[in-house]
């Protein structure tokens, strides 16, 4: 006689909630442990539900997890770790935690666990709760650097991606990988002093201590990073803010 299965004990952010049937919802879930994750939460919308308005999006959960013959988990268990409230009330805020959501399954869509991924995207709703200000264009691009180096994928900074000359930076080439020289910027765009400076400062800094810059630089660090994750991860990434 084959027993039942153990439930999975994993921590969970829930990145997208959908109603489903009558009273169940499905999870686009992000952990550690098991990567990205989609599971039913069963009766979830009934008045009386266990799970209460737990699984939401943003909410950072303990969860029980079990496997059942489909594609989707089934969750049988789920406790708050951080529900950031401060950052559901500040539509900046809202906002920011959607992007970077949205972002995190875009490039992290398999099962392949990127424990740093699930801590970044908790350290980044955590910050978002805490000083939901901090919600700018700065800081999605911050956040979004760090998820490229997670994926493998960083932009080289240090040198010309096409001849490794380390003078003459002025340009971004999302096919070579990162900043190229005069020689080679026919390959890219034009790439400013200041968003050189903030892209290298943003991936040396903590995700709390990310750099500002002028728009202009920041629009061309976008521009970069979007580029970087076509070219490099075949994902296309939405804009960091609204427009």
């Amino acid at each position: 006689m084959v027993g039942v299965p153990a439930p999975l004990k994993t921590q969970g952010i829930v990145l997208r909630s959908l109603r489903y049937a009558e009273a169940d919802r499905i999870l686009h879930l992000y952990t550690p442990d098991l990567g990205r994750v989609g599971a039913i939460a069963k009766g979830v919308r009934k008045p009386r539900s266990r799970f209460g308005g737990r699984l939401e999006p943003f909410f950072h959960l303990h969860l029980l997890l079990h496997r059942g013959r489909g594609e989707l988990m089934t969750v049988t268990g789920a406790e708050t770790v951080a529900g950031h409230p401060a950052l559901r009330q500040d539509a900046g805020a809202l906002d920011a935690a959607a992007r970077a959501c949205d972002a995190v399954a875009r490039l992290f869509e398999t099962s392949e666990p990127h424990p740093q991924v699930f801590w970044l995207l908790a350290n980044e709703l955590g910050l978002l709760d805490r000083e939901p200000g901090r919600a700018g264009h700065a800081n999605a691009l911050a956040f979004r650097l760090k998820l490229l180096v997670a994926a493998g994928i960083a932009p080289q900074l240090s040198g010309c991606a096409s001849c490794g000359d380390a003078e003459h930076l002025i340009g971004f080439s999302g096919a070579a990988g990162g900043v190229v020289c005069a020689a080679c910027e026919a390959s890219g765009f034009a790439l400013e002093r200041d968003a050189h400076a903030f892209m290298a400062d943003s991936l040396g800094r903590p995700l709390a201590e990310a750099p500002d810059a002028p728009e202009r630089a920041l629009r061309q660090a976008e521009r970069a990073i979007i580029e970087t994750a076509e070219h490099h991860a075949h994902v296309r990434l939405r804009p960091a803010l609204a427009a």
